[in-house]
């Protein structure tokens, strides 16, 4: 079955995914659909050829569904409420959105062709990328070989993020009267 197939189907899971999300009542049942459509980003990239932006993904989603269940776990207002717009609301919030994206327009206009970069660098992965590197995909080719090093300080950045926000909660938990094991 050719990849655009796949991409398609895990692309229409995806909108399911957001759409249950969206009308799930429940917060955390409403995390766990949101977990899903981060589970379909992260094929989608291994469909692609980019295995490691599907683990960076992987990894970025178990640790948010982590951190947000931890959060929502236990407390009184997981419970969802209907908002209560006003007509007026609604409808300046399309007039401001399509006034946006016309004055967006001539913004648009002004950006290069697609596949002529900016950018002398950029051509030059696009040239040479795939001869020089031996990747199936420019991208994992420009973060594993080029950028290497950007990659690592970028998942260093990530991970120390991670332990901070880890180091918090526990500090949360512990001033609530709670212990490391709850």
């Amino acid at each position: 079955m050719p990849v655009e197939t796949w991409l398609t189907f895990t692309i229409g899971f995806m909108i399911l995914g957001s759409i249950v999300a969206l009308e799930l009542r429940d917060i955390l049942s409403s995390i766990i659909a949101i977990g899903v459509v981060g589970l379909g980003v992260s094929m989608s990239f291994l469909f692609l050829q980019a295995p490691d932006l599907a683990i960076v993904q992987f990894l970025f989603e178990i640790f948010a569904l982590i951190i947000l269940v931890r959060a929502f776990i236990g407390k009184d207002y997981h419970a969802f409420e209907p908002a209560k717009a006003s007509i007026a609301l609604t409808l300046s919030s399309i007039i401001a959105l399509s006034a946006i994206l016309l004055l967006s327009v001539p913004v648009l206009r002004l950006l290069p062709p697609f596949g002529e970069p900016l950018m002398h660098t950029a051509q030059h992965y696009l040239d040479h990328g795939a001869r020089e590197t031996g990747a199936a995909n420019l991208v994992a080719s420009v973060i594993l070989d080029y950028r290497a090093y950007d990659t690592l300080g970028e998942i260093t950045v990530l991970f120390t993020a991670i332990l901070g926000v880890f180091t918090v909660l526990r500090t949360a938990i512990k001033s609530e009267g709670g212990t490391d094991e709850e």
